[in-house]
């Protein structure tokens, strides 16, 4: 079997890993195509990639999301000669309707993947586009349960399978010894409560400062830790301020993904509390699998695909519901012997559904699908 990918994300090396995994299967070949660079992020180089052959390409439209395309990608797909296409877009982009286009022409059938988890309608020509990788697409993978509701509510009725994008690489995360990563990092020993990700509004963190406020000034042994950049910056500064808690609150700037295993271990309880709006909602939430494999304990709201990322290895909570998340909190700060099985379900959960072994093989066996419905 050879497969053909086409995927921006891959410019970053810790994604590749999922190839990687994907080129040890005996019976797959399988080859990438992926821009030289992708917004102000260049191609990071590894030790695996002379594993599979990397199709690196200069790309129009480089950063602007759904607009780009490749040049010269016939040509590529004629040269490694795949049995199937899979295009790592979302089902309106042009790369998508460039790619599933190539391949019809070619007689190749090909897979598209989508996280849209919201029913839009799209001006033309991604309406367009839209349609016409419905009709030449042999299938799909959805990066969550309510993307694969949509493509169902558009009419989409070929095989498709829920698989995240990206997998958990547990030989980057994983438990360390927190005291000393926190002593490195200048956080304090303080129980940590944390949010890692962008500081906006969409993403809850007015109620994260309202639950924590009255937690904080009772128990100068609690932390907060904010780890990500964005407008909501200034607001959490003067929260900080206004509330007392200087000495007991951390911002860090949004740090490079090599570092991101050492901020998961200054952190003991994640918190995750999204809302949903008209436009977006949760879609996948990687910082908590990326949490539960550093043996954090995870709590998030109930928007989107949160609570099935978290299982029964977490708790959830309303969104926008500051007092319920407060008592989550208090929850699990109080009770050792949650927190014990919090962690050890976390880990269980992420080792078995989320490392980029475990959505490695099942994008294999889909796949496998694919060829023999074509077959048939």
């Amino acid at each position: 079997m050879r497969v053909l990918m086409i995927s921006k994300a891959c410019v970053t090396a810790s994604y590749r890993s999922k190839i990687a995994y994907l080129a040890d299967v005996e019976d797959l070949d399988i080859g990438l195509v992926v821009p030289d660079h992708w917004a102000n992020l260049s191609f990071e180089p590894d030790v695996s990639d002379d594993r599979y052959p990397i199709y690196r390409r200069a790309i129009p439209f480089n950063g602007r999301n759904h607009f780009h395309w490749y040049p010269g990608l016939g040509d590529i797909i004629r040269t490694f000669r795949p049995d199937l296409l899979h295009v790592d877009e979302e089902h309106y982009s042009v790369v998508t309707g460039q790619g599933i286009t190539l391949a019809k022409t070619l007689g190749v059938p090909s897979i598209f993947f989508t996280w849209q988890n919201i029913y839009k309608r799209y001006p033309w020509p991604f309406s367009a586009i839209e349609q016409r990788v419905f009709r030449g697409s042999a299938g799909a993978i959805a990066g969550n349960q309510e993307a694969l509701e949509v493509l169902r509510q558009k009419g989409f009725q070929k095989p498709a399978v829920v698989i995240p994008q990206f997998g958990t690489d547990l030989s980057l995360f994983g438990p360390k010894e927190k005291p000393r990563i926190k002593a490195e990092w200048e956080i304090g020993e303080a129980t940590t409560v944390g949010y890692v990700g962008r500081l906006i509004e969409d993403k809850g963190l007015d109620e994260l400062m309202e639950a924590m406020s009255p937690l904080l000034r009772q128990d100068r042994d609690l932390g907060l830790l904010f780890v990500g950049s964005g407008p909501y910056e200034t607001l959490i500064e003067r929260w900080m301020r206004t509330q007392g808690v200087e000495q007991q609150v951390h911002l860090i700037p949004w740090v490079a993904s090599e570092a991101m295993p050492d901020v998961m271990n200054l952190i003991d309880i994640l918190v995750l509390p999204s809302r949903t709006t008209p436009r977006w909602k949760e879609q996948f939430g990687r910082v908590l699998t990326e949490a539960m494999a550093c043996g954090d304990i995870v709590i998030g709201s109930n928007s989107g695909e949160i609570p099935h990322v978290i299982g029964e290895a977490g708790l959830v909570f309303p969104e926008r519901d500051a007092e319920a998340l407060k008592r989550a909190i208090i929850r699990v700060v109080e009770n050792s012997d949650l927190q014990r099985t919090l962690r050890n379900r976390g880990f269980e959960r992420v080792a078995a559904h989320f490392t980029q072994k475990a959505v490695a093989d099942k994008t294999y066996q889909f796949y496998r699908q694919i060829l023999e419905d074509v077959q048939r």
